[in-house]
């Protein structure tokens, strides 16, 4: 990508992010889930992503995050950093409640962003 990435597109990864773990998992119950290796890691990887969007808003704009202090932008950086630093002791069910229970919103509060 040409030019410097701004908040709008860090919104927009965290976007992508959202959609790409919710299409993974919509077919997986949660025994497949734990039992599915590769969704595992589309998923982890895709947590990465968002909390790498998450710390790059928060670092390179602090006002937007302030001013949108619905969204738990260090939690989603805090996601990030326990699934790339403890990849050997994930949270399946942890990771699993957070799909069904926190990603919608999630994905409602960036879209409002957008609009």
């Amino acid at each position: 990508m040409k030019g410097e990435l701004r908040t709008p597109h860090f919104v927009e990864h965290m976007l992508t992010a959202v959609g790409r773990i919710r299409e993974y998992t919509a077919p997986l119950s949660l025994d497949t889930f734990k039992a599915t290796p590769m969704a595992i890691d589309a998923v982890a990887r895709n947590f990465e992503i968002l909390g790498e969007a998450a710390r790059n808003i928060m670092r390179m704009d602090p006002e937007f995050t302030v001013r949108h202090a619905a969204i738990p932008w260090q939690d989603i950086y805090g996601m990030r950093n326990q699934l790339s630093h403890a990849y050997f002791a994930i949270d399946l069910d942890l990771v699993w409640q957070t799909i069904q229970h926190d990603l919608p919103e999630l994905q409602r509060a960036l879209l409002r962003l957008k609009s």
